[in-house]
Order: structure tokens, then sequence, then C-alpha cells
């Protein structure tokens, strides 16, 4: 725990926001960060799960904001943007976590209604993000955001066309927006966590026996290393199961 005028931690004072912070891959990052000094902008629906979260980082000796909200409330992921620049006048880290996984059947039965709530959290609420805190990350001395990805971008398997539809656009979204960033001191990556001990992944393979599988704590310390100004890739792709990194951008 830090000592109080005296926070050696390696990423004291950082601001990052996070989505999906109440539970899985959001929850374990943003204690990750908050256990080096980061204040955590958390955003998630639930407010009793952001509450426990709270408590958990003050235990950790570190500092949240909580903000409760539906990512599809487009107008308030905009005054997300113009709260944190009033407060802290920037943004150090976004974790773009929060996803649906929508229903696991072939295309053609995929519900309308479905398709729309996938590609509203997955695609369209990232890029509401991106539009809100990207002036935010350009004032950082090393502004870095990181969007949760899938392997199903890769291989497009059977009866996953809605999620994978909707993450593959994320890819094209982010390799998009880092090539636009790659002049500036900010960056844009992917992260792929694969198969982890989740409730999204209990969802999507129900007869998996959960202890087989890494959890999001075992994943945490490479979004933190991901997140940080030391961190020089941009446009990147880290898959989490084999450790390997892609890169698409070309060296300047």
């Amino acid at each position: 725990m830090a000592v109080p005028g005296d926070d050696s931690r390696p990423l004291a004072g950082r601001v990052a926001v996070v989505t999906g912070a109440s539970r899985g891959i959001g929850r374990a990052a943003a204690l990750a960060l908050a256990r080096e000094g980061v204040h955590i902008v958390a955003v998630a629906r639930t407010v009793g799960a952001l509450e426990e979260l709270d408590d958990e980082i003050k235990k950790a000796g570190g500092s949240a904001t909580l903000v409760p909200l539906d990512l599809t409330d487009y107008p308030a992921l905009d005054r997300l943007g113009a709260a944190v620049h009033q407060r802290w006048g920037k943004l150090d880290m976004l974790i773009g976590n929060a996803g649906l996984l929508g229903a696991v059947t072939p295309v053609a039965h995929i519900e309308p209604k479905v398709f729309e709530n996938v590609m509203a959290v997955n695609v369209t609420a990232n890029w509401r993000l991106i539009r809100s805190l990207d002036p935010l990350l350009r004032q950082s001395d090393a502004g870095r955001a990181l969007f949760v990805t899938s392997g199903v971008t890769r291989r497009f398997p059977a009866y996953w066309g809605v999620y994978s539809v909707s993450k593959a656009a994320l890819d094209a979204l982010v390799r998009t927006y880092a090539a636009e960033i790659r002049q500036t001191k900010a960056a844009a990556n992917l992260f792929n966590p694969g198969p982890l001990r989740t409730r999204m992944r209990a969802q999507a393979v129900p007869g998996e026996d959960p202890m087989t599988l890494k959890t999001p704590e075992d994943a945490a310390p490479d979004i933190v290393r991901m997140l940080s100004p030391s961190y020089r890739g941009n446009g990147t792709y880290f898959d989490f199961p084999t450790g390997q990194t892609q890169e698409f951008l070309p060296p300047l």
C-alpha cells in the first residue's frame, strides 16, 4: 500500500477510463492499475458491483471515480469526456473492455435486435469513446488506448457471426485510429485475451470446465504493460494465449 505523501508507485498520478469495470477483465485490469497508483474512472452499468470494486481499490491503496452508465447512452459518453477534461485536463489510459456476446446461432437466425445491440456496445460505443476521449489522450505525455478484441477475428467460427462481425469491425476501427495518431504521443492497440474464466466465456461455451482456463487476473499484467508510457507499440495486436505481438503499421 502506498504511503500518503510519498507515492513511489510506477504509474502514480495517471488517470484511466475502464469500461466494463465491474467484473471480469475490466475489474482485474482496474485493480492492477490502481495498485500501480492509477486513478480509475470505472464505467459499468451496475452500481453495486462498482461500489464493490471501489472497496477493493481502496484496500489496495488506490482511488476511483465511479461512473454508472449504459454504454449505449452515447450523450453520456460525451459528458464523460467533458467531465474528465474539467477535472484532469487529460487522460492517460483508456481500456475499451465492455462487450456483448449476443447469440451463438446461425447468421440467418440472428434476431435484428440482438445484432443491433451487439454492434452498439462492441463497435459504436468504442467509436463514441474515441470521439469523446481522443483530445484528452493527446493531452497526455503518453496517452494509451487499449481495446479488447477476440481470436474469432482470425478464425470466424460457425454460429459466432454477430460477435465475430463486431470484433472484426472493432479491429478495423482501432487500427485506423492508430494510423491517424501515429505521429502524436498517443497510441491505440488491441488485446486478445483468449479463453479466460469469465461470465461471457461460460455463456459462450457452457460445457467447458472453467477451472481449465486462466483468469482475468492472469491477463492483467500484460494490460498494465500495454498501457504504460514505456510501451511504444501502436496499432499492435497482442495475443495473450501465445504471448505474441503482431505489428500492423510500418515504422515511421
